[in-house]
């Protein structure tokens, strides 16, 4: 189990340097606004691999293509599951007192269990739209192990309510898998992601994943999580075959899921829904393409994506810089990382998709690594408990490449085991891309 960070010593104001008091919007010695977050870091990778470059990886790649529609895809080469995590995970401020600009906290802390839920009829819609065949009720009750459950997805002997099928999802698609979980403390899964694998026009082959993590402080997030997530993949998945450079790809299918969220809030809200107070439905997004030779990172938001080489001796690496409080205080050169992330106002994020973000700005990185190795896609339900890339690296199986469904399960299973205090959504990828049939869960 990982240990949680101790307590940071008290922030200093950045005009004066006096110390000051978390929650507090204004110095005390000096008056200075401490409510005011620093501008994002600039966008570039955190690791620079032997032969780091965005020109490609041996593909003839042709300038970047106009934003395609996505089209329908075969079913048989995408998966898409629903799940989620908060994105945050950290108290609202107290009442009254105002977020900076361009930050977005997350609901107060819920309770430390949840009853069994209703089945989510939600998860029975395909990628691609088509219907898929709803799950089979379960005849006999999760509780009693006696009644009957009805239409409704409650026992009619006791009454309790059975789990939702978007609890726990598991996917794979040829050289790639993911898995969500509810976790211990969240009533929802409000995680949702896609993988699959593609060929490019060269014949070599690709594989993907987007993870996408609800933002519980808005409306419906688990919606927002699942909409980005399929506009993403079918993005991916339409312009890679036709030749689109893999970093424009992404950067086309970042886009194409922020106007997917912002469709959401254009949507009458049911009478459950309605608040005076509501935010638009929000999601951050992570996702990355793998190649024969050039692997490609793009994200919103907080959630990451790692790098574990295959040689032990081989220092494993952070591809992705979050959109949070922590990671701009530690950019402007404010908090030392330890500190930053030991505040509470750590998970903050200062990116997302949504009708109300205050700015969208996809950031895309491509590298090109010298040896083999696997991509670790995952909401910070997962980095929670395995922050660095040394302990990302720790706790990924030896043969992940060979067996991405398995690691997917033991990484969840690692966040579970430290207290599942979020959803987690975890995606492993091989590298370089293996040829369809080469790896087995």
């Amino acid at each position: 189990m990982s240990q949680m960070p101790q307590q940071a010593a008290l922030p200093k104001c950045p005009s004066c340097a006096e110390p000051v008091e978390t929650g507090d919007l204004f110095c005390g010695a000096c008056g200075h606004d401490l409510s005011v977050v620093p501008a994002a870091p600039q966008d570039h990778p955190t690791l620079t691999m032997t032969g780091s470059a965005a020109s490609g990886d041996g593909v003839d790649w042709p300038a970047p293509e106009p934003a395609a529609s996505g089209g329908t895809l075969p079913a048989a080469h995408l998966a898409t599951d629903l799940a989620g995590t908060d994105s945050g995970g950290k108290p609202l401020p107290a009442d009254g007192e105002p977020a900076a600009p361009g930050v977005r906290f997350d609901r107060p802390a819920e309770p430390d269990e949840y009853p069994l839920q209703a089945p989510d009829p939600r998860a029975s819609a395909d990628v691609a739209g088509a219907a898929v065949p709803a799950a089979e009720p379960a005849q006999v009750c999760v509780a009693c192990r006696a009644g009957r459950v009805d239409s409704d997805g409650y026992c009619e002997n006791c009454g309790h309510a059975q789990p939702r099928e978007r609890d726990h999802m598991e996917r794979e698609s040829g050289p790639v898998a993911a898995v969500s979980d509810r976790g211990l403390r969240h009533h929802r899964n409000e995680d949702s992601f896609a993988v699959g694998h593609t060929t490019l026009p060269d014949g070599t082959p690709a594989a993907l994943a987007v993870v996408c993590d609800g933002v519980s402080s808005a409306t419906r997030p688990d919606d927002a999580s699942m909409a980005a997530s399929r506009v993403a993949g079918d993005i991916l998945l339409a312009a890679l075959p036709r030749g689109t450079h893999p970093q424009a790809a992404m950067h086309e299918a970042i886009v194409a899921a922020a106007q997917a969220v912002n469709a959401l809030a254009e949507e009458p809200a049911t009478a459950r829904e309605h608040s005076p107070h509501q935010n638009a439905p929000a999601c951050t997004i992570v996702g990355a393409v793998v190649t024969s030779g050039l692997l490609v990172v793009g994200w919103v938001g907080d959630s990451r994506v790692y790098w574990v080489p295959r040689d032990a001796g081989a220092p494993p690496a952070r591809l992705t810089e979050d959109d949070s409080w922590a990671a701009q205080m530690v950019a402007a050169g404010l908090m030392s990382e330890a500190e930053a992330y030991a505040d509470e106002r750590a998970h903050a994020i200062t990116g997302w998709l949504g009708a109300d973000a205050y700015e969208l700005e996809p950031h895309t990185a491509s590298f090109k690594p010298d040896r083999p190795g696997v991509l670790v896609v995952c909401t910070d339900g997962l980095w929670n408990y395995a922050e660095t890339a040394e302990e990302m690296s720790e706790i990924v199986p030896p043969d992940a490449a060979v067996r991405p469904l398995h690691s997917a399960r033991v990484l969840v299973g690692h966040a579970l085991d430290g207290g599942g205090h979020d959803n987690v959504t975890v995606a492993v990828l091989p590298f370089p891309a293996p040829p369809q049939g080469a790896v087995s869960a």
